[in-house]
């Protein structure tokens, strides 16, 4: 009898992982086909953290991290913090002058190419290191993102995503250091890397804890959270340049249940298509689950 029971619940567990497993290929189906039909290049990681189910699309191609390497400097901020090297009250003066990694020659950015344009006002001012994280983070700043690169190191962002053995990331500098740009020293991520990323912070980080509220106030909102309900929640870091439109965070739904979302573009003609799409399949992912 026993056996029997425990036969006819392997056959009914093995059945529901089957139709979990078509309603899968079915969904990445439909996000290919959305995608064909938008002139560029995209990539897609989700993972349920529920079940672990995932879809992947091109999850292991690299494409520019534009503002996306901002969340594993971010984790360094943290990790800094948390060995005593500093504490995140703490305040550092707003200057605008940064090194090139080529050859250490100097360099500035322009207000007028950065989405915050609040610290250029302070500049020979103090703020802290969580302020700077705020604008870092929420606003996409890149002169504070330049500032806290500087403070916390580019090579120990990459040693601490080693450490956690996440792959796939590359972040060798800080933002708009034109002469490592044309020289292809660039940040560079796929969905996978970012994913691990999010997974990480996801399995780490309470609900209420300071990372994660950062990552709830982001300001930018045209991609994962643009068509879900209002009572879904995202923590999440988006970025964009060029033929380039990104979004990366943590879905958290009504009932308790979340999951990682990476959507990631490359050689866009046309910034807002791509903007659209990503926020439609953004929408199709959510309803497969709900």
């Amino acid at each position: 009898m026993k056996k029997s029971a425990l036969i006819t619940f392997g056959f009914f567990l093995f059945t529901c992982m089957n139709i979990s497993g078509q309603k899968n290929i079915r969904l990445k189906d439909q996000i290919i086909e959305l995608m064909s039909k938008t002139e560029g290049d995209f990539g897609l990681a989700f993972k349920n953290l529920e079940n672990s189910d995932t879809i992947f699309i091109n999850a292991h191609e690299y494409f520019h991290a534009a503002s996306t390497m901002k969340t594993p400097v971010m984790l360094e901020i943290f990790k800094q913090e948390k060995q005593g090297k500093f504490k995140i009250s703490d305040s550092i003066i707003v200057q605008n002058e940064f090194e090139s990694i080529v050859d250490k020659s100097r360099y500035s950015l322009s207000i007028n190419d950065d989405s915050d344009d609040i610290l250029y006002r302070k500049i020979g001012q103090k703020m802290t290191i969580h302020d700077l994280t705020y604008e870092m983070m929420t606003k996409s700043s890149n002169l504070a993102t330049n500032i806290l690169i500087d403070k916390v190191g580019a090579k120990n962002v990459m040693k601490l995503l080693s450490s956690l053995n996440i792959k796939e990331n590359i972040v060798l500098r800080g933002v708009e250091d034109q002469k490592a740009f044309e020289a292809g020293l660039n940040n560079k991520t796929t969905p996978f890397g970012l994913m691990q990323i999010f997974e990480h912070i996801a399995l780490t980080q309470s609900r209420n804890s300071l990372m994660m509220e950062i990552l709830f106030e982001q300001k930018f909102n045209e991609i994962i959270p643009a068509q879900l309900p209002k009572t879904v929640k995202v923590a999440h870091k988006t970025g964009s340049i060029t033929g380039v439109q990104h979004d990366s965070g943590i879905v958290f739904l009504p009932d308790g249940r979340k999951y990682v979302l990476i959507l990631l573009s490359k050689n866009l003609k046309n910034a807002d298509d791509g903007v659209k799409t990503l926020a439609v399949i953004s929408k199709l992912i959510y309803d497969h689950l709900n």
